[in-house]
């Protein structure tokens, strides 16, 4: 269950508590769920119960208790638990739906199910940052069901067309404040480093610090966040061509001593409405460098050592990793990077 099921589940429970007549107050069109803050407690919190005690005139862990009864009868929530004045903190059951959900979505894995209704318009400046990030956008948004048009003030060089850049137009700004423009590198060093290295060269910095074409987002080295993200995506290929080798494949199961990797997938669709939302892809970059990190830290647990034989396990971790790796794949494809299953 991701933080985003839960949110639903939260604001489905207020809606049937104002329905049934326990609750006498507007629901909220929307609810935060996140991860305990240090000395927090279970899997994921929620201030539902203090944002709606207000108008409903009711003491907020009052509201907290009401909440916490249907909430802990909902499936996929094992425990719900009231700290503090009235915050809710959920313990997920260890089902591994996460696990589930992406190896059954593929790397559509945190993507609206449908169109939104929303309509955008991007318009970027002739630069090459401004576009790459304007093409990066015109994905994201689409991923959350945002029907994108993207036009600049003129028609892009010749020389940009091997990053893959998807402008529909080129005329004047639709309106004040959408132009796109960001502080500028100079392009010279794009046909070197490639499609890829420049592209993430020009997306992983916010877009207000500076971006550096140089040579070092191609070394092969941990210091490169680019070559770690790829290389834990083509670890997780390996992992599963190794484990055919042994006899076994995977299937989703509890993983529980390894929590950062599976809370990183969890994260992965509210991340990406977060990029949508802020116009900000390079959030979406530093995710998939947090999910590689964790992938690459976790895979060497997956494997059987030694004499041991292949047991439920490590199906489970295989599982895993594969949904981590499933994960990077999606991400880069939303950046306009492939992601090669042997590196």
């Amino acid at each position: 269950m991701t933080p985003a099921d839960l949110s639903r589940t939260v604001l489905r429970v207020l809606r049937h508590a104002v329905e049934q007549g326990e609750l006498c107050a507007e629901v909220p069109e929307r609810v935060i769920v996140e991860r305990p803050r240090p000395g927090g407690r279970g899997d994921y919190a929620t201030n539902a119960a203090l944002q709606v005690a207000g108008p409903a005139g009711r003491p907020p862990r009052e509201v907290a208790t009401l909440l916490a009864d249907r909430l802990v009868r909902e499936p996929g929530i094992a425990d719900v638990e009231i700290t503090g004045p009235g915050f809710l903190n959920l313990t997920l059951d260890d089902d591994q739906s996460v696990v589930r959900d992406i190896l059954g979505a593929g790397p559509s894995y945190g993507h609206a199910p449908g169109p939104t209704g929303q309509i955008v318009q991007l318009h970027c400046k002739p630069e090459l940052r401004a576009a790459v990030w304007c093409d990066a956008l015109h994905r994201i948004l689409r991923s959350q069901g945002a029907l994108v048009r993207t036009t600049c003030e003129e028609q892009l060089p010749a020389a940009w067309a091997p990053l893959g850049i998807r402008i529909d137009a080129h005329g004047t700004p639709p309106a004040p404040g959408l132009a796109f423009t960001t502080p500028v590198p100079a392009p010279e060093q794009s046909a070197a480093l490639g499609r890829d290295a420049t592209r993430w060269a020009l997306l992983h910095p916010a877009a207000h610090d500076h971006a550096r074409l140089t040579e070092e987002h191609l070394l092969q080295a941990e210091a490169n966040p680019l070559f770690r993200v790829r290389y834990a995506h083509a670890r997780s290929h390996a992992l599963t061509r190794n484990a055919a080798d042994l006899g076994f494949a995977s299937e989703p199961g509890p993983v529980p001593e390894h929590e950062e990797l599976s809370a990183a997938l969890a994260e992965h669709p509210r991340v990406l409405a977060q990029a949508a939302t802020h116009r900000a892809p390079d959030r979406l970059t530093r995710h998939l460098v947090a999910v590689a990190d964790a992938l690459l830290d976790f895979q060497y647990a997956v494997l059987p050592q030694g004499d041991e034989k292949p047991q439920a396990a490590h199906r489970a971790r295989l599982a895993l990793a594969e949904a981590a790796g499933t994960v990077l794949a999606g991400g880069l494809s939303l950046l306009g990077i492939d992601a090669p299953a042997y590196l």
